[in-house]
């Protein structure tokens, strides 16, 4: 009976998220990913199809959608966005706001504020690139 006395209290603390330190940094060699690397594996999987590795709008689906994804490395587009407007269109997609209908909502990103940070530090990093 001891050994569940223990175990609950244990489980729940795990729950908790480490008694509320920020998961936003994973101490090294936890094998937890960081938002920031979370961020950069949803772009690869999900974004890149579309806009491309390099953000190009280029991704091997992009033929296929009219209008075509947007180009981050644009400066001009670049200038033309905040980063509010990214997140919004990255957590209610294109159809919710007039925009593609192929740009879908990703509405559990509201959840994990930081893994959305991190596509929006994504999407700004390739505006920078020469």
């Amino acid at each position: 009976m001891r050994s569940v006395v223990i175990a609950i209290p244990l489980t729940l603390a795990a729950l908790a998220g480490g008694c509320g330190k920020s998961s936003q940094q994973s101490p090294p060699g936890s094998g937890t990913p960081s938002a920031q690397q979370e961020a950069q594996a949803m772009f690869d999987k999900r974004c890149a199809m579309c806009h491309g590795t390099g953000g190009a709008g280029d991704g091997p689906s992009a033929d296929s959608f009219q209008p075509r994804p947007h180009n981050y490395t644009d400066p001009a587009w670049q200038a033309s966005i905040t980063d509010d407007q990214i997140k919004e269109i990255i957590l209610k997609g294109g159809a919710n706001l007039g925009k593609s209908v192929a740009m879908p909502s990703n509405t559990l990103l509201r959840e994990r504020p930081e893994v959305l940070d991190g596509l929006v530090k994504i999407i700004r990093g390739f505006g920078k690139r020469p």
